[in-house]
């Protein structure tokens, strides 16, 4: 999916990276790769979400995704995250979301690595980004409620492989199991993350959002679920 208009669209945007800048034999040689090598697997990302990770081990940790998902089946997704929408973004982690009652057959070791979506989706935390100023936006809106109303209903498992947060220039150490946020009182400056956020894509505002999604229903959450958070109750 495209990205926001607000961003910049530069494969070098994000110099955070070690390396030469790409030479003009690499940039042939990847242009002509893209126009005969089939990538197919990528042709299947249909969503393009955007929301906040905590680390697992330590929740104080918070790191901003941007997912990029689509369906193997009508009940399982997979998703590429990328710590931004623009061209040069780093690929940070993975997640999959699957529906519940393919949660409930996990035995309860599994159900505790993964999270439920309702605060992200009620709070207005998750949203899908409108690709383009030229999509009316009241359209979109309802797309994106209609996506929400799906979301809210899966659990997911997400790993981290690059710790972004702490300033690492390439992916250091071991998978970090990631989670959501299920209350907005468990991360310091909530709030103003979403506000920092949403200034970079164009007609955000999880405010809103939250108003939007008043009507669409809570499931019931497993109590295995959000585990990390249960352990510092």
């Amino acid at each position: 999916m495209a990205a926001s208009v607000t961003h910049v669209k530069d494969r070098d945007a994000q110099p955070k990276v070690p390396g030469d800048a790409r030479s003009t034999k690499s940039t042939v040689l990847e242009t002509g790769a893209a126009l005969t090598q089939d990538f197919s697997p990528l042709q299947n990302v249909c969503a393009h979400l955007n929301a906040f990770h905590v680390y697992a081990s330590d929740p104080r940790r918070i790191v901003e995704t941007n997912h990029y998902c689509g369906h193997l089946t009508e009940d399982v997704r997979q998703c590429l995250l990328y710590d931004s929408p623009s061209p040069g973004a780093r690929l940070i982690g993975i997640e999959y979301m699957i529906k519940p009652h393919l949660y409930e057959s996990l035995p309860q070791e599994e159900r505790r690595l993964w999270h439920s979506h309702v605060f992200e989706v009620k709070s207005g935390m998750l949203v899908m980004p409108q690709p383009s100023a030229f999509v009316p936006q009241g359209a979109w809106e309802k797309a994106e409620t209609a996506e929400m109303e799906e979301v809210i209903k899966l659990y997911g498992k997400v790993y981290h492989l690059w710790q972004v947060d702490r300033g690492d220039r390439l992916p250091l150490g071991e998978p970090q199991l990631m989670t959501s946020i299920t209350a907005a009182d468990q991360v310091p400056g909530l709030a103003e993350r979403m506000d920092h956020r949403d200034k970079g894509f164009s007609g955000c505002d999880w405010r809103a959002k939250q108003e939007a999604r008043k009507g669409i229903g809570e499931p019931e959450v497993h109590p295995d679920a959000d585990y990390t958070w249960k352990t510092r109750d």
